[in-house]
């Protein structure tokens, strides 16, 4: 017992350190420096440029760009370079007319005037998409310095919450329903009225470098309040006080829409640039909340699985020891795990299918470990956008050769001979369902005009990168899988196989699945909140050390569940484990399914047919890939237990 609270201890003082470096960014991002009065050269900038990314909603899973709500667009519009990971997540950053000059305070700007004349058809489509998007809630996400724009607000307790978006404006019902976004200001009260936010004071906090010896600032922090001004004078507009800037229901008259800014500047030099993100990601709303209630969880699914483990293995060393002792007449004669020993390494059935899951399993496996680990060291920071995404894509196309490689050896050894059907079977089954879920989502974001519809140029790169390079792969550890020879098991198995006796309730193949994968979900099911939380309101996820520990733990508790079930059954002289437990772990991602059915019902506010669609597709995408990297930690550690206990016992 000591050794396992040793190990908790090991585990929690690890949590610790870990989560202390979830704010820790990207080795090698090189910080802008911003000068007053000067030309923009190589080592300072005078020129602080906006950028605006995809507007998206918490009631629609469907992104869009920013030009496609009439915004004021750049003239000399230009993208930066995006790489594979933000392209997959819709991520479509373009340059913005807000250019500021660095250090010198701007009043009440303008920056366009949209007009939309009564009766004009393309008018009146644009502002019916604006105020859509109002009545949605779809929200602003601008970029300065690659940080974003954050809006702090006081919540609960008096903290204050920094959201990385805006709103567009805020939508009061014909009931008198008022959006959050209303509670901005008290005039925002006319039923069935629309209320754009076409200002915005901007605030950008920087540190100097006079004290620390290098030259200029480097901006720390860039927040704005959103407001709605009625400008009755486009040419000279007044940014304090005046009316809201508010669209009823149906267009009457001739509108115009006049956007303004405002910019001043703040000195801060007790914030360090390394940890400018620290204000974003600490305001998080229930992230402290979560903290104990997270290492909580971890620590009770830890001894616990420890407990079961010793309760096994005192077990399995009296069995043993039992077994083994010759002299005892009637040995042969008892029933337990021995019995078996002549049917318990006979190849599953459809044992084609099995290795094919094992070795894409494997290749899920690796895949996120490295890219878990790479994550906890801040490589993948919010600060390096997309980085995750590709990241996983890229190692995933680079692992085919593990998953060629178990998929044909453990073919091999369950005696199959068709291997250029495996080595395809592994190559193409897997990922092709993937791409073909993957695929139709695309399909319909592509017809609803998301920014998220992956491009037709993407769409081939990504099959080139699975044809060109991880095909080849999984073909190359194929050969080197089907060269090896067969696992050598530790006993023979019988010509005859032993018939199974009748079977309990809890021993019954479907009862020992359903429970195996509820211990597994028990250790995750509270990072999975932080995840979808991440994925579909669109907080940002850093906590990198604390799912690390937690995909630890994971891995533990699949494999325990696991080889106790798979022991239950083989006392119960039910020799049929093979599919058994690859399934009792990885029923875990069918809990994964409903946790994500419940979390839609429950904590989203999604309305709509193809943002339902969109959902429940990624979802099962998810799912899959979880089911086979969970089943794949439970099959090999019953394969290895099975193997470790029949070698040790004396077989007549």
């Amino acid at each position: 017992m000591k050794t396992r609270a040793d190990f908790g201890l090991l585990l929690m003082c690890a949590s610790y350190l870990l989560c202390s470096c979830s704010a820790f960014y990207l080795p090698g991002l090189a910080p802008v420096s911003f000068c007053k009065g000067v030309k923009d050269g190589d080592d300072c900038q005078n020129l602080i440029q906006l950028f605006v990314n995809r507007l998206d909603s918490v009631e629609s899973v469907l992104p869009y760009e920013y030009d496609v709500f009439d915004f004021c667009h750049d003239d000399k519009e230009r993208r930066p370079s995006e790489n594979l990971g933000q392209v997959l997540f819709g991520e479509r950053i373009e340059t913005s007319p807000y250019k500021f000059r660095f250090n010198e305070t701007v009043e009440c700007k303008t920056v366009c005037t949209k007009t939309y004349k009564k009766g004009a058809k393309e008018d009146a489509e644009k502002l019916d998409f604006l105020k859509r998007g109002m009545q949605l809630n779809y929200q602003h996400h601008w970029i300065v310095d690659n940080m974003p724009v954050t809006w702090c607000y006081d919540v609960d307790d008096g903290q204050k919450y920094c959201n990385p978006g805006f709103p567009i404006g805020c939508y009061v019902t014909p009931q008198g329903r008022a959006k959050d976004a209303c509670v901005i200001n008290a005039e925002f009260n006319r039923k069935h009225t629309f209320y754009v936010f076409n200002h915005v004071d901007i605030k950008i906090t920087y540190h100097s470098g006079a004290r620390e010896g290098w030259r200029g600032a480097r901006l720390v922090a860039a927040t704005l309040e959103p407001k709605s001004i009625n400008h009755q004078d486009e040419s000279n507009p007044v940014c304090r006080g005046g009316t809201p800037m508010d669209v009823f229901g149906d267009l009457d008259d001739d509108l115009k829409i006049t956007y303004t800014y405002s910019v001043r500047y703040e000195e801060n030099n007790d914030i360090k640039w390394a940890s400018r993100w620290d204000y974003i990601l600490v305001s998080m709303p229930h992230t402290n909340i979560q903290w104990f209630s997270i290492m909580n969880s971890l620590v009770i699914v830890l001894f616990l699985s420890g407990m079961v483990a010793m309760i096994m293995l005192r077990t399995l060393h009296k069995d043993i020891a039992r077994y083994n002792q010759v002299d005892q007449e009637d040995a042969q004669e008892e029933s337990g795990w021995k019995q078996v020993h002549g049917d318990v390494f006979r190849p599953p059935r459809k044992g084609m299918l099995l290795s094919v899951f094992l070795g894409q399993g494997t290749q899920i496996f690796i895949m996120t470990f490295i890219t878990l680990f790479l994550a906890c060291l801040g490589f993948l920071s919010p600060a390096n956008r997309g980085a995750l995404m590709t990241c996983a894509v890229v190692l995933w196309v680079l692992l085919g050769t593990p998953a060629g490689y178990v998929s044909a050896r453990l073919y091999k050894t369950f005696g199959g001979e068709k291997w250029k059907t495996n080595v395809l079977l592994t190559a193409l089954l897997c990922p092709g369902i993937i791409f073909a879920d993957f695929f139709l989502m695309n399909l319909i974001l592509w017809v609803e005009g998301s920014s998220a519809a992956i491009p037709f140029g993407t769409l081939v790169a990504i099959l080139a990168l699975w044809f060109g390079i991880s095909v080849p792969l999984t073909f190359l550890g194929a050969y080197f899988g089907f060269k090896k020879p067969a696992i050598e098991q530790p006993v023979r198995t019988n010509q005859i196989p032993r018939q199974i006796p009748e079977q309990s309730f809890f021993t019954k193949p479907i009862p020992g699945i359903v429970m195996g994968g509820i211990l597994p979900f028990g250790c995750i099911f509270i990072q999975l909140f932080f995840i979808l939380n991440s994925i579909w309101s669109h907080q940002m996820y850093y906590m990198f050390g604390f799912l690390f520990l937690v995909f630890i733990i994971l891995l533990i508790t699949c494999s325990e569940a696991t080889v106790l079930l798979c022991y239950f059954h083989l006392c119960a002289e039910d020799y049929h484990w093979w599919w058994r437990s690859f399934l009792t772990s990885g029923f875990t991602a069918v809990y994964l399914f409903v946790y994500a059915i419940h979390y839609f019902f429950s904590k989203l506010q999604i309305i709509g047919a193809a943002s339902t669609i969109l959902y429940f597709g990624y979802t099962i995408i998810m799912v899959l890939i979880f089911f086979l990297f969970t089943g794949t930690i439970g099959f090999f550690s019953s394969f290895w237990f099975v193997n470790k206990i029949y070698s040790v016992v004396k077989v007549d």
